[in-house]
């Protein structure tokens, strides 16, 4: 993982010299491109594939440029492809198979939703307390974002409603595996759970730099080409500006920052488990 990182901050960096290029320099030779384009790069549509974006997974847009500019036989291996288990399917039943937060003598989650619940009284108090200083619509945002976030905790335990938020493609991981990620990301500091965090953190670095590098490629198109349409035939600019936006793969992992407590609020772990994450497990 972290050589890919290094691959990726080397491609990142090949668009500071195209950048170096002019708008009139770039239409000196832009029409011997057409119809050319990256939809074309059947090696980057491996990438998405493996990573797990997948077809039915795109804006529609998206969906008409996937295969629409590639030769048959490419698209027949693609579509293969896409049968096979991808990187956040592997993540997924990873994540599912941590032991630690499923115990019959400690009920984590159940102390980790008390611990939720009264720091959210304690904003909803502090609000009431400040509601002299804040003008009435002020006061009705405030309320509305709290009972917003209550509802987003609500989310992370009810299967129901994290069932329904997969369905409709907000999230990708199951509950359970997003459950276990937290649980790394909360207790990152135990030793047996440094590696998992540190494999989480590559994978959204991973992420972040495909998005770094598709938004820049979006940059660079708006400075070279304005409004005009890409040589593919897209939108151009903003075509890539909406990829880069809905391609990511591991929004979930991103999204558990919502879910995090200050460390002295922490639910303290028993010694038992606390010994069981100390390398001293048997399962």
């Amino acid at each position: 993982l972290e050589r890919i990182k290094k691959i990726q901050g080397v491609l990142i960096d090949q668009l500071d010299v195209m950048e170096s290029m002019t708008p009139m320099d770039f239409l000196e030779f832009r029409d011997l491109l057409v119809p050319a384009s990256g939809f074309q790069s059947v090696q980057f549509r491996e990438i998405e594939i493996l990573m797990g974006l997948k077809t039915n997974q795109r804006k529609e847009v998206d969906r008409q440029y996937f295969l629409g500019r590639l030769k048959k036989p490419d698209q027949e291996r693609l579509l293969e492809m896409e049968k096979g288990a991808s990187l956040i399917n592997l993540l997924e039943s990873w994540l599912e198979r941590m032991p630690f937060t499923f115990t019959e003598d400690f009920d984590f989650w159940g102390e980790y939703q008390s611990t939720v619940d009264d720091m959210l009284c304690g904003d909803e108090l502090t609000i009431q307390d400040n509601k002299a200083t804040l003008p009435p619509k002020g006061l009705e945002i405030q309320l509305a974002n709290l009972e917003a976030t209550r509802k987003t905790f609500e989310s992370l335990f009810d299967e129901n409603i994290h069932n329904g938020l997969k369905k409709d493609g907000e999230r990708k991981l199951s509950q359970k595996a997003t459950l276990n990620a937290l649980f790394i990301l909360l207790y990152r500091d135990e030793p047996i759970l440094h590696l998992p965090f540190v494999i989480l953190e590559n994978l959204m670095d991973i992420d972040e730099h495909f998005t770094t590098w598709r938004y820049r490629h979006a940059i660079m198109a708006h400075r070279m080409l304005g409004t005009k349409i890409g040589t593919g035939g897209s939108s151009g600019h903003q075509y890539l500006k909406s990829a880069a936006e809905n391609n990511r793969v591991f929004m979930d992992l991103f999204n558990l920052s919502t879910f995090l407590i200050p460390r002295s609020k922490l639910p303290t772990l028993p010694k038992q488990l606390k010994d069981k994450m100390n390398f001293n497990y048997r399962g």
